[in-house]
């Protein structure tokens, strides 16, 4: 039986109304755990007083520098005694999830065993990074909670100033846009960088995101320093049976108001089936037996919008890989920023190109580590010292495509550019050498 619950008229405030109310799960866990308890009571401390009473320290498991976020109680009596000493420790263990985050019913049967047993019985699924969340354990029961979640395959997450816990999508598991293996490419970076997550020693933090298409379902572009979004490089596939399927079911104004008009490149025009064009680069799908969608796929920017609204009826095409873009972050010391195309397509079939993925995300870490700035991201250490002394840095070729916007200044100075002639010379020997 818990303790008796401390009175919470602004938490239950909270409960009132239409929606469901985080409060009304944490009173569940509370009927049975003294921790639950006490963190409602410096809670409801909190929203009377508008200030946060956490503060950090250091907890960890044998042999690790992160994974563990530690969080320690600041509210105390005149005695400097917690006042809510259930949750005067409430740390946070980190664990990674498998790729694509597929679990069977046992696995989280287990988890949840586990996390009664030596937790507060909080969990989210996932963090924003796709750490499984377990929220709040003691100081004494870190060490014997990890080690059970070992034993059944799992391991800690990163956290601090080092490589972060990665996160794929679904993927080629479950759905048909995907474009390449994300669960081997997720697991293939993560095990290569394992000590770099375990043992922060980095300026600041550094995410992968594998989403296996321009959908982008791990949010990859906005949030990971190097996201590898799954692409094509030739012509969209089609399927006439499809497309006149969805036709005679959505009919022409949806078509005409969703697909067409809503192709930000304008790449999709309806025509007659006897006047579309023939080329190398165009596409056509009918919709009726008399008319059909052309596509331009070299206007085509992959947003995927037809090819969600259409599905089957339009499909990636088959020369699939990756684009890689880096930099994406949320607001820290500049605003946000949203990932820049370093590589813009990639294979990725074989051993060896999994290995040349491997080798870039250690050419970035590398860079970042000599060139950042304490608390710097990397799309801000690329803001600061310039695209092409990152490019250069870890040895990607300059692309006309990676200009953010049209030079503003008429004036270019022209001494040097011999001697760069020189190197591309020599860059592109090597390459047919």
């Amino acid at each position: 039986m818990a303790k008796k619950m401390h009175d919470t008229p602004n938490l239950d405030e909270l409960e009132k109304g239409p929606w469901p109310s985080f409060v009304t799960g944490l009173k569940r866990l509370a009927k049975d755990n003294d921790m639950m308890v006490d963190l409602m009571g410096q809670l409801e401390t909190s929203y009377k007083t508008k200030k946060g009473y956490w503060k950090g320290g250091t907890v960890g498991v044998v042999g690790y520098g992160g994974g563990v976020i530690p969080r320690f109680t600041e509210l105390k009596d005149e005695h400097e005694q917690p006042l809510f000493p259930a949750a005067a420790a409430f740390h946070t263990l980190r664990i990674m999830p498998p790729p694509g985050m597929h679990y069977d019913t046992k696995t989280l049967r287990q988890f949840c065993d586990i996390w009664q047993k030596y937790g507060s019985g909080l969990i989210a699924f996932h963090g924003q990074s796709g750490d499984i969340m377990f929220q709040g354990v003691s100081t004494e029961n870190v060490q014997p909670c990890f080690d059970e979640m070992n034993e059944m395959g799992f391991d800690l997450g990163g956290a601090g100033p080092a490589l972060r816990t990665s996160m794929s999508c679904v993927g080629a598991a479950r759905c048909e846009q995907s474009c390449y293996d994300e669960a081997r490419a997720m697991r293939t970076v993560i095990n290569a960088f394992l000590d770099e997550m375990h043992r922060p020693a980095l300026p600041y933090k550094v995410k992968f995101k594998f989403s296996g298409c321009p959908n982008d379902c791990t949010n990859a572009v906005q949030r990971a320093d190097i996201a590898v979004i799954g692409t094509w490089r030739d012509n969209m596939q089609t399927d006439d049976a499809l497309a006149k399927r969805w036709f005679a079911k959505h009919g022409m104004n949806e078509l005409v108001n969703d697909v067409v008009s809503r192709c930000p490149t304008k790449a999709i025009t309806l025509k007659k089936t006897s006047e579309v064009s023939k080329g190398a680069k165009i596409s056509s799908v009918a919709i009726d037996d008399t008319q059909s969608l052309e596509i331009s796929n070299g206007d085509c920017v992959r947003c995927m919008h037809c090819v969600n609204v259409m599905t089957g009826a339009l499909a990636p095409g088959n020369d699939k890989g990756v684009t890689i873009l880096v930099g994406g972050k949320r607001t820290l010391k500049i605003g946000d920023l949203m990932g820049t195309v370093v590589i813009p397509f990639m294979k990725l079939e074989s051993d060896e190109d999994f290995d040349a993925l491997v080798e870039f995300g250690q050419n970035h870490i590398d860079f970042f580590a000599e060139n950042a700035l304490e608390h710097e991201r990397s799309g801000e250490m690329i803001e600061r010292i310039g695209l092409v002394n990152y490019l250069e840095g870890v040895g990607l070729e300059i692309e006309p495509s990676m200009i953010v916007h049209p030079r503003t200044n008429p004036y270019v100075r022209m001494d040097g550019w011999d001697e760069e002639v020189e190197k591309w010379n020599e860059r592109q020997a090597s390459k047919t050498a």
